[in-house]
């Protein structure tokens, strides 16, 4: 009997520990994505004369703004392409384009439809998040097509890193000034992403530029919607990954707070290097951070020993280059100059 205890109170033990042990691994593997590292993802078919491209809004409501979609349908059509625009685009559901099931409508025809190489997305603001688990993915991985834009739109760019495809990180519909000579080098990368010509990037250089030498995969897009993916299924693994970050509009506390809330999941441990795009209209607290938001990433990330690089032009900024995410970079970053080669 006594020998029959003990080993009740070994089994029992043992279980716990074995809980315990893999339910901390399996909460750490949440927090770093679900796909795998060093896989390479798909590519989507370059774009040629005569393809179409659907204008979707999965975010933020288009009021009054039926004229700057119209310029971005004259700006494809000028490259040879067609467009169609998304039944439910210019609907108002309160903050939203639509409800969530017509935002998702119009992404899911545009994801599924085979006559479509690929989807712009009119602009950012909120609501992409809302619909990503309503969305399939079954026909869009067997015939991938680019998916573009910035901002909310990083939700999307996750979830589809995650599928395994590539997306473009680069200007929307609305980014589109009156007078398109004033952003005419983020339309130029814009362009040359989707015909695929050679990307390659040379940026300014910072003192506060943290010098090496990377290769991997470009994950990334905006801060706030990278943290808030944290613990579900559309969070990146960013093992032996150059990860990209931008904001705009925060308080630097809240920058810090949420590199700290990525820290602490585990985000940057075998990250390969950082870029930092526009930290762009940041907001002054009455009690001042101190520090400039260079040096206070700097600080957050200073455990590491990987190369980061500033005054990469994307973001919220108008000048916004293209950056396509998936894709693997060779990035050297010097005091003077970092370079940017996409393979």
């Amino acid at each position: 009997m006594y020998f029959y205890l003990m080993l009740r109170n070994f089994q029992t033990l043992y279980l716990f520990c074995f809980a315990i042990f893999f339910g901390i691994q399996l909460s750490k593997a949440q927090n770093t994505g679900t796909d795998k590292p060093n896989t390479t993802l798909k590519q989507p078919p370059y774009l040629k004369a005569g393809d179409t491209v659907a204008i979707v809004a999965p975010s933020g409501i288009l009021k009054n703004r039926e004229d700057e979609i119209k310029q971005a349908q004259d700006l494809l059509k000028r490259w040879g392409f067609h467009s169609v625009v998304g039944k439910h685009v210019f609907n108002a559901e309160n903050h939203f384009a639509g409800t969530d099931d017509e935002r998702c409508e119009d992404l899911q025809k545009a994801m599924d439809d085979p006559k479509i190489s690929a989807i712009w997305c009119a602009r950012g603001g909120y609501g992409t998040v809302r619909i990503l688990d309503k969305l399939n993915f079954k026909l869009f991985n067997k015939h991938p097509k680019w998916l573009i834009g910035y901002s909310d739109i990083t939700a999307l760019h996750n979830q589809i890193h995650n599928q395994g495809v590539e997306s473009l990180h680069a200007i929307m519909c609305v980014s589109l000034p009156k007078d398109e000579l004033e952003i005419e080098a983020s339309i130029a990368t814009f362009k040359n992403a989707l015909f695929g010509a050679p990307l390659k990037y040379t940026l300014e250089g910072s003192t506060y530029n943290k010098t090496g030498q990377a290769s991997g995969q470009l994950v990334g897009g905006n801060l706030t919607l990278l943290h808030t993916m944290l613990g579900s299924d559309t969070s990146i693994n960013t093992k032996e990954k150059i990860l990209f970050i931008e904001e705009i509009g925060e308080y630097k506390y809240h920058i810090d707070r949420m590199l700290q809330s990525l820290k602490r999941a585990g985000y940057f441990d075998n990250c390969k290097g950082v870029i930092v795009g526009g930290m762009s209209k940041m907001r002054t607290n009455t009690t001042l951070w101190g520090t400039s938001v260079e040096q206070l990433i700097l600080d957050a990330l200073a455990d590491y020993s990987f190369p980061i690089a500033f005054n990469m032009p994307a973001g919220h900024d108008k000048d916004n280059r293209a950056l396509i995410l998936g894709r693997t970079i060779n990035l050297l970053v010097s005091k003077t100059n970092s370079t940017i080669v996409f393979e």
